[in-house]
């Protein structure tokens, strides 16, 4: 189906566009096709099973910066805790063999409007947060944000889908999350290109996701480029984890995140990871295990190889179990069996190689070879770690299997932060 017919660039085209899906999906799917040209989005689009709506070369959707054009409210998951809020731009619940394809643009304009709210959210945060750390006493259909509430939405969520492509666009100016499918299954994420916003603009963060691959991505972003999720604290013990992910291929590129992290949501666990042949240019970690004792949950079967770094600000191969935010509870999160090869890094401001665990829950069972990091302030630091196994580590020119290794046994304190 051509959308052509129906669009008209010097007005709202969100009704054509909408109404060229429903009709699609009637008739049992195919492509809505937006040809060149720039539409201006009053509001989400909401996908439906069978529908590829597919940008051609040139055409760019322009959304609306008027929160409320991005109501009724939809379930979501906010940072890792599922409510009600305004809907994603474009927004898919419950649907399947769905696709966003072509060469065209999603633009969320986030620098018009968006990127003020940063400023007001804490209040709405901090009450999502207490409903998450008892997600018994509120039901997520129940947990209203939306109107009146500053809880921005992602410029892309599936949620509950299954066989979803997103190959080819250009995604920017998102007011949130670019990318964020939750719950899904089989989902695959091919020569995107994502550009930097404005803040937590993180680029692809599958969450409680099964059977994801992201491939060939160019990802230039404020925050995290890839961040593996598994939903927040209590909200998500119940819930699926996220497994079987494949990243390869792919260029990062961070002002204040990581290259590709786990975490900090991750509470339904996060197994079955396998990272390759990236690279990156500039990021605050390049490579990061993010969690705090509100989490629980678990991180195990996670396999890093052939990444380039150029620099990045505070480590290279990091374990962070104190991440900011941390509310007092004593859930630790288990990490085990990682495995990290044939990772060179130019230049590291902080810390090279970072595994800090935490008392009684030690990391367990790291395997680290040919490891290049050619200049870092400070070439590692190790504490509450289990079986670290080294081969070929190179920090600031020098060998230094052996002097990782020994001060693993040390039984020093780790500072939790408030």
């Amino acid at each position: 189906m051509k959308a052509s017919s129906v669009l008209d660039s010097t007005a709202d085209a969100k009704p054509a566009l909408q109404a060229a899906i429903e009709d699609c999906a009637k008739k049992g799917g195919g492509r809505v096709v937006v040809p060149a040209g720039e539409y201006y989005v009053k509001g989400s689009l909401h996908l439906r099973s069978g529908v590829n709506l597919h940008l051609q070369r040139g055409a760019a959707l322009r959304f609306s910066v008027n929160p409320a054009d991005y109501l009724p409210l939809v379930l979501v998951r906010w940072e890792g805790t599922r409510c009600m809020n305004f809907s994603p731009l474009v927004y898919a619940l419950n649907a399947s063999n769905i696709a966003i394809s072509g060469e065209g643009t999603l633009d969320g304009q986030a620098e018009k409007c968006w990127h003020r709210w940063k400023k007001l959210q804490d209040p709405d945060k901090t009450t999502l947060r207490k409903l998450g750390n008892s997600p018994d006493s509120v039901p997520p259909a129940q947990r209203i944000f939306g109107e009146g509430h500053f809880l921005r939405p992602d410029l892309v969520q599936f949620y509950g889908c299954r066989n979803i492509l997103v190959e080819g666009v250009t995604l920017k100016g998102s007011p949130f999350w670019t990318v964020h499918p939750v719950f899904c299954t089989n989902a695959t994420f091919r020569n995107l290109t994502i550009e930097h916003g404005t803040t937590n603009d993180d680029g692809i963060d599958p969450e409680s996701c099964k059977d994801v691959l992201i491939e060939r991505c160019r990802i230039d972003t404020d925050d995290d480029c890839i961040s593996i999720k598994a939903g927040r604290d209590q909200d998500a013990w119940k819930s699926p984890g996220t497994e079987n992910v494949i990243v390869r291929n792919c260029s990062f590129r961070s002002v204040v995140g990581s290259g590709f992290c786990i975490g900090s949501e991750m509470s339904g666990g996060v197994r079955n990871v396998f990272v390759e042949n990236c690279t990156i240019s500039r990021a605050a970690h390049g490579i990061q295990f993010k969690c705090n004792r509100d989490r629980g949950g678990f991180i195990e079967q996670i396999y890093v190889r052939h990444i380039t770094i150029d620099t990045c600000k505070k480590g290279v191969f990091v374990f962070t179990t104190d991440y900011h935010s941390w509310r007092g509870n004593l859930f630790t999160t288990r990490m085990n069996d990682i495995f990290a090869s044939k990772i060179v890094c130019g230049f590291v401001e902080q810390t090279g190689i970072k595994i800090t665990g935490v008392e009684g829950e030690p990391i367990r069972r790291v395997f680290m070879e040919e490891i290049d990091i050619k200049q870092a302030g400070k070439p590692y630091e190790i504490r509450f770690a289990e079986g670290i196994f080294t081969n070929n580590i190179l920090l600031n020119g020098t060998k230094s299997d052996e002097e990782i290794f020994r001060p693993t046994t040390k039984n020093q304190k780790l500072p939790i932060n408030n």
